[in-house]
This record gives C-alpha cells, structure tokens and sequence, in this order.
C-alpha cells in the first residue's frame, strides 16, 4: 500500500502545506513560473519540510523533458548522457531539466560536468538538499543557481495535514504533543499518524497512548548534520548576548536532540576564553571544572553542572580583547619571522656567546626600582606594538590601570 505521505503529496501548488515565503501567487518562484521559463533552483531545509514536493511542482510547471539523477547511485557516465541529450534537443525544446535529490552528495567531477551546460542554457537543475550548500557545492556551481531556504513546518501547517488524513481519534492534547513532537517534519508527523491509523483505535487517545503506541519521542534534531552546529552556534550567540535564559534553552535543546554533552563543555571552554576572556578571569576555570564534573557523574547528574556553567558564561562580563590581541599577534608574528630576539635579552650559552655580545646590558628586572627595567622585548628593527587593549568592564578595568602603569613608566625610561 502506497504510504500516507505520498498519498497526501499535493499534485498542484493550491494544495501545497507551508512554505508560504515560497508559494505565494507573489513570491519570486511564482513569477518565474508565469515567466515560463525554469531557472536553475536548489531547495534547501531541514528533512520533511516539502523540498522533494516543491521541486516536483515546479518541475511540472513547464513543457520541458525531466531527466532524474539519484546523487548516491548516479555513476558519471549517467551525467554525460543527460548532458550530450540536452545539448543535442533543438532549440525549441530547451532547455531541458535535471532532478537531483540530495544534490550534496554530487562529487566535485559530477558537479563539474553540470556548469558548462548551465551556463550555456540547455540543462536547468532543480535540486534538493539538507545540507548547507555553501558547504558541499563548488562556488562555480553555486554562483550558477538560486537558493530557497525552507523551513521546519509551522504547528498551523501540521494541524492542517492532520485534518487532511481523515478522522482521526485523539484528544486535543494528544494532537498537539504530535505536533510538538515532529519539530517541523511533516513526513514523520505523517508516518506517526499512518502508524496510529492501523491501530485502529475505538476511543480517542491520549497523549500517554500515543506515546504508548510509537514507543518513543524522536529527537528534535539530528546531532550529527547541519542542525548540530546550528544549535551550538545559537547557544554561543545567547552566551555571548548575556542571555542566559536563551542560553539555557539552546543548551536543553541539544541535550535533548542527543548531542555528546563533552562536545558542548569544550564549546564553553572557547566561549569563556573567547567572549569572556580576562574580563573575567575565573569563567575559563569555571567551563573547565564543568567538563570534569561532567565526566565524573555522567548523564543525567553531570548535565545541571553544564547548565550552571552556561548561566555563569551568560551573565558574566565580556570580552574579546584576549581574543583579538592574539590574532593581531600572530598575524605580526607571521609577517615578521625573520627578525630574531634582540641580543640583550639572548642568554650566552657558550663563552664565545658571551664574547659576540649575547646577553650584554640585559637587567634583571628584579633587581630593578619597581621591579621594572622598561627595556625592549621586540626584535630589532621592529617598532613596540599595542595589540592588547583592555576594555573597562569586569577584572579588565584593573589590567587597564595596571597597563597604564606600565606604560608610565616605561616613558619614564
């Protein structure tokens, strides 16, 4: 029997759920349709949000061949043919589409073979990924299509697939924790409830017989694609807004989608040492200790003592001077590697050393009044650089005094 989601696959826009930025009669793939003409096009969102059923729509809204290429099981010899078929149709009937799911599975040869015949007008790629196509497909490839960015299926959207799948007994409550549920993914939200249907219930059920009858909650995201790192990105943006109750819902939300809690404590070492810095200086001993309770008490136990370094991390002072002294310094640093320390402060390992110079007029700033001598550390030839610049906010405010300090005496040298 044909699965529910492909019976409910829509055979015209009118009947098509969500991605309303897209569909509108106004939108700009709309006009391109009533311009008669495809262009090249590659529909990029999470699994279950309609790219497949999108791409078909489009695809049939012109009188043009349609050749399908499968990205996984495609050899380039399956390329070659398309592209020698396109290239040889009379000019009335170009151009000529190619299908391909998965597009980010093309190799770099594949997508190659693809440009010329792009450029030139007689092929057309409509396509479907859900992996960011700025990270998978070639430039050349990329600057030669337009990109739809879709989005996860609102609850609205879910609510008006499920009234579509026919009577259905749930309880209200159970309806929504099935929206809930799907995050966004209109074919599991469809499977589920294809999975209910042959259940034949006699009752309405509640959200604790659903629960019962799929056996278990789906994670909300895949930790190991694109979403992964959409999520950390969005905790370390809150952590770095001083959010912390953001911070705290970006932190659930990838412990619950399973992601490895090591994989967040590291994160939270870079984020105290590079929005934090010294501005607070105890926030990278803090992220530090979190990791190792972590590793003491395990899951779930260890997973409050990660919540209480993100709320730590999030209302703490910040700073990316630390952060931005040293790429200044190694950017120097590569520019500049020829120069040697300057001699003085070279210790004369041999008497010859001592001979040529080597640690000659070198003070012991110990033996110094204020423990200062001021002399020059840089190399020889290269003027004194400021690369670190203390901002007056949390313990930098007192690295700032002790910096001017510094560089009062120094002028007193």
């Amino acid at each position: 029997m044909t699965p529910l989601a492909e019976r409910l696959r829509p055979a015209k826009f009118a009947d098509y759920v969500g991605q309303d930025h897209i569909v509108h009669p106004k939108s700009a793939l709309q006009k391109q349709i009533a311009r008669g003409r495809p262009t090249s096009i590659i529909f990029w969102g999470p699994p279950g949000c309609g790219k497949t059923t999108l791409a078909k729509l489009y695809t049939k809204s012109f009188s043009v061949p349609v050749e399908t290429i499968h990205a996984t099981t495609s050899a380039t010899c399956d390329f070659k043919r398309i592209i020698e078929a396109a290239d040889k149709s009379p000019l009335f009937c170009r151009p000529m589409i190619v299908w391909i799911d998965e597009v980010h599975r093309l190799t770099r040869p594949q997508q190659d073979l693809l440009l010329a015949s792009l450029e030139n007008g007689s092929l057309v790629l409509v396509a479907a990924t859900t992996e960011n196509p700025s990270f998978q497909l070639s430039p050349a490839l990329l600057s030669r299509v337009q990109v739809m960015i879709l989005k996860p299926l609102d609850s609205s959207s879910l609510h008006k697939l499920l009234e579509r799948c026919g009577s259905l007994p749930l309880t209200a409550d159970a309806k929504n924790m099935l929206v809930e549920w799907a995050a966004g993914d209109a074919r599991t939200f469809l499977n589920w409830i294809e999975e209910l249907q042959r259940a034949q219930p006699d009752h309405e059920l509640t959200p604790e017989e659903v629960a019962e009858l799929l056996q278990k909650k789906r994670a909300a995201i895949d930790p190991s694609g694109e979403g992964r790192y959409q999520l950390i990105s969005a905790l370390h943006k809150a952590v770095r807004g001083s959010d912390c109750q953001a911070a705290l819902y970006w932190l659930a939300r990838q412990l619950t989608a399973g992601e490895d809690p090591r994989y967040i404590a590291r994160r939270m070492i870079r984020m105290a040492s590079e929005d934090i810095g010294l501005a607070d200086p105890q926030a990278l001993g803090i992220a530090l200790d979190g990791l190792k309770t972590y590793e003491t008490l395990g899951s779930p136990e260890g997973e409050l003592a990660l919540a209480q370094v993100v709320l730590y991390l999030a209302l703490a002072p910040k700073s990316n001077s630390a952060y931005v002294a040293w790429g200044k310094a190694k950017d120097h640093a590569e520019q500049t590697s020829q120069f040697a320390p300057p001699s003085h402060i070279i210790n004369a390992a041999t008497s010859w050393m001592k001979k040529v110079g080597f640690g000659e007029g070198y003070r012991y700033d110990h033996d110094e009044e204020d423990g200062f001598s001021g002399q020059n550390y840089f190399p020889e030839g290269i003027e004194r650089q400021e690369y670190f610049a203390p901002i007056e906010r949390g313990f930098e405010r007192d690295l700032n005094k002790r910096l001017a300090y510094f560089m009062k005496l120094r002028e007193k040298r």
